[in-house]
C-alpha cells in the first residue's frame, strides 16, 4: 500500500511547476504513508563553495520543533556541568567523555562545549568532525552559555552547510505537524539560509527551493512569494 499511496502523490505533483508555499505544504500530506516522514528543504545557491568567502553555515532553531528527542553531549566542568545537567542534557563530562567517544559510544545528536573545555575535545575531533559533530563558537555549540545552549538544541536547531554542488538540505518537520507549523519552519530555514549571505556573492544567491517529503516527490516552490515571507 505504501509504494500505490508514493505514487498517487507523485502524480499530483507536477514537475517544474512553482507552488506556492501553502499549496506545497499540502501535498506533502497526499498519500503520505503510515510513518511519520520527515519533511526536507533544499535550496540550491548562485555561490562557488570551492571559494573560503562564499562558504555558507550556520544554525537555526525551528519554531515547532522537529518532532523527534535530541541528545545533547556537554563538554563542561563545575557550576557549568551542573547547569547543563539541569538544562537537560543528557551526557555531561570531561575526560571520562571524550574517553566514552574515543571507544565509539556516541549516543548523542549534539555536542556542546565551553570554551575552558575546546583543549579536551580538539584531542577528538578527528572522530566529532566528520560525523558534523564538532562544537564550533559560531553554530554556538562552544560556549559559557551552556544552559541556553542545551535548551535550544532540546527545543529543535537545525544546522545547515552548503554542499560542493551548492546545494544546502535539511530535515525541517514531520509530515504529521499541521500544515501551518510545516510551513512556519520552512519560512524560518529559508532566511536563516538567506541571512547568511556571503558579503561577496554577485547576482541571484537563493536560485531554487523545494520541499519534499522522507519518501515523496520533490515540490518546487514559487521564489518570489516564499522570499517575499522572508523579506
Amino acid at each position: 500500500m505504501t509504494g500505490k499511496r508514493i505514487k498517487a502523490a507523485a502524480t499530483k505533483v507536477e514537475k517544474g511547476k512553482p507552488y506556492a508555499l501553502k499549496d506545497a505544504v499540502a501535498l506533502l500530506k497526499v498519500g503520505s504513508p503510515k510513518f511519520d516522514q520527515t519533511v526536507d528543504v533544499a535550496i540550491n545557491l548562485g555561490i562557488d563553495p570551492t571559494q573560503s568567502d562564499q562558504m555558507v553555515r550556520g544554525m537555526v532553531g525551528m519554531p515547532n520543533g522537529l518532532g523527534k528527542t535530541v541528545r545533547v553531549a556537554v563538554f563542561a566542568k563545575g557550576d557549568k556541568a551542573e547547569l547543563a545537567k539541569k538544562a537537560g542534557a543528557d551526557i555531561v563530562g570531561g575526560d571520562d567523555l571524550a574517553e566514552m567517544i574515543q571507544k565509539g559510544e556516541m549516543n548523542f545528536d549534539v555536542c556542546i562545549a565551553t570554551p575552558d573545555m575546546m583543549g579536551t575535545v580538539g584531542k577528538i575531533g578527528k572522530i566529532l568532525g566528520p560525523r558534523g559533530l564538532m562544537p564550533n563558537p559560531k553554530l554556538g555549540t562552544v560556549t559559557p552559555d551552556v544552559e541556553k545552549a542545551v535548551k535550544a538544541a532540546k527545543a529543535g536547531q537545525v544546522e545547515f552547510k552548503v554542499e560542493k554542488a551548492g546545494i544546502i538540505h535539511a530535515g525541517v518537520g514531520k509530515v504529521s505537524f499541521s500544515e501551518a507549523a510545516i510551513s512556519e519552519n520552512v519560512v524560518s530555514f529559508i532566511a536563516a539560509v538567506n541571512r547568511a549571505k556571503p558579503a561577496g556573492v554577485k547576482g541571484n544567491y537563493i536560485k531554487k527551493i523545494s520541499i519534499s517529503a522522507t519518501m515523496g516527490p520533490g515540490i518546487t516552490l514559487d521564489l518570489t512569494e516564499v522570499l517575499g515571507l522572508v523579506a
